[in-house]
């Protein structure tokens, strides 16, 4: 763990932009009377001081020291317990230029901020209840979304997805609890053994079972997968890297041998996304750069998540490529492509899927066997929530396993007060997704992996 301060009652600084060149830049502060102490480095600081909650202010940044003015600015204010961090907050919105935000970021520590750690702003946004753990985790998400899929899917967790599932599951799980506390309480009272309802236990069952459904297609749209071409030289692969990424980033040519090495490249199948490779053709050569490609080549094809190997469709298979084919058709992420079936007299065998990089025969389907492999039919359904937080998925298995043992336990007749505890566990477990139940270990194990500014 990097040593990182996540102290609350500190004040924090931190540019929330990318450090870049830029048109416009962002800088965020957060913390106890922190719109006070923004005002000394602004030249209006009545203004400052005296602005309501959701204003934009105009002004100049000014150096505390020489009151030099470092930048013309337009300054938001936030006041406690609005805004995003619950904090009082400020944001700075200056020019992009990066001697002026570091000159401005200096006027503030001169005045008492501190750099913030990564996450902190959203660490304080859940240590002062504007959010639970689900939905800062879909924070970072949000950010690091790789396709626009991928980052509606967390949208709908910073909106509360999970949350509302897991608020379901905990509200099935507490009528149980409730009524079992009674029996407890009161064990003499007349009547025998009150009602406890375990129906409900199997309610909370199906909302966890159908959560952890989705975690695969969840973890697809957050990490991606690798997509990595194959074959020999002048199969057609580079063609079809660069139909796939829609333009000519790969060298197409008729000289064998050309990719000497792996080209890689993000693009986005369906909304999936994914990393795909343009790999050095497969065959026999005495050329020591070329022989290190094919070996980096088969290296990929390994941890590939799919293998699309093409094969040239006016040559046919070669006898110098049936070993390699063979080794890489026994696996299930293959897919076999019989290429330049623009050309006349080119027709696919059984086995082989039909493509041109011409006139884009075949693209449509190959792109469908490429999400039938990655999903394997766990798709997702309409604006459904899904699951796509290791730590979350670990948490909810163990408490449907917890809840299984109370289930399991009522039909074996053991005593309340023992099938309690696996519960009460359970319970925990919802806890501890949400951010009820956690330490502060955890917080800065999960906050320090954010960016920093948000």
């Amino acid at each position: 763990m990097k040593n990182f301060n996540y102290d609350t009652d500190d004040l924090i600084v931190a540019l929330a932009t990318p450090w870049a060149e830029s048109a416009l830049a962002i800088i965020r502060t957060s913390g106890k009377n922190s719109i006070e102490m923004t005002s000394g480095i602004f030249s209006n600081r009545e203004m400052l001081i005296e602005a309501k909650h959701n204003t934009m202010n105009y002004g100049f940044i000014i150096d505390p020291e020489t009151e030099e003015k470092i930048d013309e600015v337009l300054i938001s204010v936030f006041r406690a317990p609005n805004g995003y961090t619950g904090q009082d907050s400020t944001e700075v919105y200056c020019h992009g230029s990066l001697p002026g935000i570091r000159k401005i970021i200096e006027a503030f520590k001169k005045v008492g901020f501190r750099d913030a750690s990564p996450g902190e702003f959203t660490f304080r946004a859940f240590t002062s209840g504007k959010m639970d753990l689900t939905r800062a985790e879909a924070v970072q998400d949000i950010v690091s979304a790789k396709s626009r899929e991928a980052q509606s899917l967390a949208l709908n967790r910073l909106s509360g997805g999970i949350e509302s599932r897991i608020n379901e599951v905990k509200k099935y799980v507490l009528n149980t609890v409730s009524a079992i506390e009674i029996q407890l309480d009161y064990p003499e009272d007349e009547g025998g053994l009150a009602y406890v309802p375990v129906g409900d236990i199997l309610k909370a069952e199906t909302i966890i079972e159908r959560l952890l459904a989705t975690y695969k297609a969840g973890k697809v749209y957050k990490d991606g997968v690798k997509v990595v071409l194959a074959g020999k030289t002048n199969a057609g692969k580079s063609s079809l890297f660069n139909l796939f990424l829609q333009e000519d980033r790969s060298i197409v040519s008729e000289i064998h041998g050309t990719t000497r090495d792996y080209l890689e490249s993000w693009i986005s199948i369906g909304g999936i996304p994914v990393k795909l490779y343009d790999t050095a053709g497969i065959r026999v050569s005495a050329d020591l750069i070329e022989m290190e490609g094919i070996k980096r080549t088969q290296n990929i094809v390994e941890n590939a998540d799919v293998v699309l190997y093409m094969v040239d469709g006016t040559k046919g298979l070669q006898e110098d490529e049936v070993e390699s084919f063979e080794k890489y058709r026994n696996k299930n992420n293959f897919i076999a492509l019989w290429s330049k079936t623009d050309i006349k007299g080119v027709i696919p065998p059984e086995g082989f899927l039909g493509i041109s990089s011409q006139d884009q025969n075949g693209f449509a389907a190959l792109e469908d066997k490429i999400k039938d492999i990655i999903f394997n039919g766990a798709f997702i359904k309409g604006d459904e929530a899904v699951l796509d937080s290791e730590r979350q998925k670990n948490l909810l298995e163990k408490c449907l396993e917890e809840l299984k043992l109370f289930r399991q336990g009522m039909e074996d007749g053991v005593p309340l007060d023992l099938v309690a505890q696996d519960i009460k566990e359970a319970l925990d477990c919802l806890g501890e997704i949400t951010g009820e139940v956690t330490t502060s270990d955890l917080l800065e194990n999960m906050f320090s992996q954010f960016c920093v500014g948000k």
